[in-house]
């Protein structure tokens, strides 16, 4: 049996940090690709892969989040429609993964997260299966497009780790946290974006009664 197709069995109770060390020590000097990656993982593989790609959006600023958030979408998508196996564009799939960077996330999560095995665990299984689960994997799809606007991506990243542990350890309550931060996050934006809607309509409106020859200006 090689290396990818030593597959970690499907074992809500097995810690999902061992899971990415298992992956960091298949990785060779050259990392390995997405594609052997995934062979390493089993039905959990959507969470995982979520996971992953959700854990180094954590930094603040973090230069490339809008194309990680990219696979986190379509991943997510995949949740919603009930796929079996994640799908990825077959570039993405032969993109190798840096030896370095595996060995990071395996590392903050070993440092970070370990409090996590602590309490989740696999629990209100209703909330991380089903019908359940595929509402938790639209809202991380939304949380992955405001990763992909100009904006932090911290608040959304939280809320994709939780939803990713939850749905690996099969754990309600972790799905259930990482969505309320999610739709929280979500509110704040469209409140946000609602005000800047509403308060430039008010400066136009402003400008067309006092002013319109500076709106003129700006093909108003």
């Amino acid at each position: 049996m090689t290396q990818t197709e030593d597959l970690v069995r499907d074992d809500p109770g097995r810690s999902f940090i061992g899971v990415l060390q298992k992956i960091d020590g298949a990785a060779g000097e050259d990392g390995l690709t997405v594609s052997e990656i995934v062979d390493q993982l089993d039905e959990r593989a959507f969470g995982l892969l979520i996971l992953l790609f959700a854990l180094p959006c954590l930094v603040p600023g973090l230069p490339g989040a809008q194309i990680i958030a990219i696979p986190i979408f379509l991943l997510a998508l995949q949740i919603v429609v009930n796929r079996t196996e994640p799908w990825l564009p077959g570039w993405f799939m032969r993109a190798r993964v840096k030896k370095s960077w595996i060995s990071a996330i395996a590392g903050f999560a070993d440092k970070r997260l370990r409090w996590t095995e602590q309490f989740a665990r696999p629990r209100w299984r209703w909330l991380a299966t089903g019908l359940m689960e595929r509402l938790v994997g639209l809202v991380m799809a939304l949380a992955a497009v405001t990763i992909m606007l100009p904006i932090t991506n911290t608040i959304p990243s939280i809320a994709l780790t939780l939803a990713s542990i939850g749905l690996v350890q099969r754990d309600g309550l972790f799905t259930a946290l990482g969505s309320m931060v999610a739709l929280g996050w979500l509110t704040v934006l469209g409140v946000l974006i609602t005000g800047l809607i509403m308060g430039a309509g008010f400066a136009v409106d402003l400008l067309r009664e006092h002013a319109p020859w500076l709106l003129g200006l700006f093909g108003g």
